[in-house]
């Protein structure tokens, strides 16, 4: 990307024409009719963790929503703006998708502002709308620094549990929970380690993280 960001997006963006779009160009075709998407990806906004390149995914495939720290917020009906909620109903209830992925990653600022309570007492526009978002991580904090204080091991726990707590979090939706319970839906959680490119898979019988086969 050149010095000018805005620049280097429009030169990729002209590579992409010239290759991955003209050599392509029937995949285009399809999915201007619609899409089929295989898996809805819940992750990180962070800039190293694209879901995309991680899992070598071609366009349409994934249907992917992006937030701080990779978070769902529980089932709730009050007024507001509900963004994760909406692609979740979206994703599930009129896509179809079969699968949601809630993937986590190392060195996650959004985990290590809630271990550390940053932006707590700041106003919307200074980290008050971080530290509301990463808010919904209390109860896995709480958890986390009884056993390891704040320390960066306690970093990487967090980062952990945060996919569980999310994971949790689908099954308030009764749409979600519905499916799941017939079998037409299932949740899975995973965590990048972006030092090592290694992609855990969680086991959530065993409530225990291994590196994917």
């Amino acid at each position: 990307m050149s010095d000018t960001d805005f620049e280097g997006l429009i030169e990729g963006y002209q590579r992409f024409r010239e290759h991955g779009w003209a050599e392509q160009r029937a995949r285009w075709a399809e999915l201007a009719e619609g899409q089929r998407p295989r898996v809805m990806v819940i992750a990180c906004s962070d800039s190293r963790v694209d879901p995309a390149q991680i899992f070598d995914v071609s366009p349409g495939e994934i249907f992917v929503v992006r937030n701080v720290a990779n978070l769902v917020p529980p089932f709730e009906t009050s007024a507001g703006h509900h963004g994760v909620s909406a692609a979740l109903e979206f994703a599930v209830t009129q896509l179809e998708v079969p699968e949601v992925v809630v993937m986590g990653h190392g060195a996650c600022g959004g985990v290590k502002a809630s271990l550390v309570r940053a932006f707590r007492d700041a106003p919307p526009g200074e980290g008050g709308f971080i530290a509301d978002w990463v808010h919904l991580l209390d109860t896995a904090r709480d958890k986390v620094v009884a056993a390891h204080g704040t320390t960066d091991e306690a970093a990487h726990a967090l980062e952990l549990e945060g996919v569980k707590l999310s994971l949790a979090n689908l099954r308030t939706f009764p749409f979600v929970a519905e499916r799941e319970k017939a079998g037409t839906l299932r949740l899975r959680g995973a965590y990048f380690a972006i030092a090592d490119g290694v992609l855990h898979v969680l086991d959530e019988a065993e409530q225990e993280y291994a590196p994917a086969a």
